[in-house]
């Protein structure tokens, strides 16, 4: 069962990460910067720090909250932020 977790998690993660603005944003950076191997211990430490914060957060909020009530106001927010991207990306441009 935990190799089930660790391995479902990993792969969701590690899809969810690919092409993402942050990957792109440390690409960029990387290339920028010359350094690789700083700019790729500092992108991985920064996730290692989120997902913690993530992970403890999901584990305060089992049992407080609907696990449902969570998968919607998740969803909401990937709408709002979705529609306001969409949105500003029309923001200035001809036509």
């Amino acid at each position: 069962m935990a190799l089930r977790v660790f391995f479902s998690t990993f792969g969701l993660v590690f899809l969810a990460e690919l092409g993402d603005k942050t990957q792109l944003a440390t690409a960029g950076l990387a290339a920028e910067s010359g350094n690789r191997w700083l700019v790729f211990a500092a992108s991985a430490s920064a996730l290692v720090v989120s997902s913690f914060l993530a992970a403890f957060a999901g584990a305060w909020l089992h049992g407080r909250v609907d696990a449902a009530l969570i998968t919607r106001v998740g969803g909401a927010l990937f709408v709002v932020i979705g529609g306001w991207m969409i949105y500003s990306s029309f923001q200035g441009s001809p036509g």
